[in-house]
This record gives structure tokens, sequence and C-alpha cells, in this order.
């Protein structure tokens, strides 16, 4: 939805859900690509980036329910 204010706009939440998904999916090849150049084994590659991938994603979750209970850096549209 766009604002009619020059250069401010409200993001929709489909916009923000494929950009969580498609970043997410650049981080697991880059952690399995890692993993693997450091060990040259799949199994272990495969392990590290289930593992991280599901503890940073809660963490990110628990991060952004934190800041979104400050003011801080927010200003109400009216």
């Amino acid at each position: 939805m766009m604002n009619t204010r020059r250069g401010s706009f409200k993001e929709h939440w489909t916009r923000s859900l494929t950009k969580a998904v498609t970043y997410r999916v650049l981080i697991v090849v880059l952690d399995f690509t890692s993993i693997y150049i450091f060990t040259g084994r799949v199994e272990i590659a495969l392990g590290f980036m289930l593992v991280s991938n599901v503890y940073t994603s809660v963490a990110y979750y628990v991060h952004e329910r934190i800041w979104n209970r400050t003011g801080w850096g927010k200003k109400q549209q009216p």
C-alpha cells in the first residue's frame, strides 16, 4: 500500500514474508557451502545447516518481538 507522501510507504505483509523466506534460503545455502568447504563432509554440513537455521530463526523472531515493544525510531502515521 503506497502512501501519498513522497518517499514513505507501508510494506505489505506478503513483501515482508517473501523477503524473510528468500533471506533464509540464502543463509541455508551459505551455511551448507561454507561448512562443506571446511569439512568436506555432506553429513556435517547438512547437520550444521539444520541446527543453525532453527536456533537463528527463533533468535531472530525473539529479537523482532523485543524491538516491536520499543517506540524508538517509530513515527505514528496520520
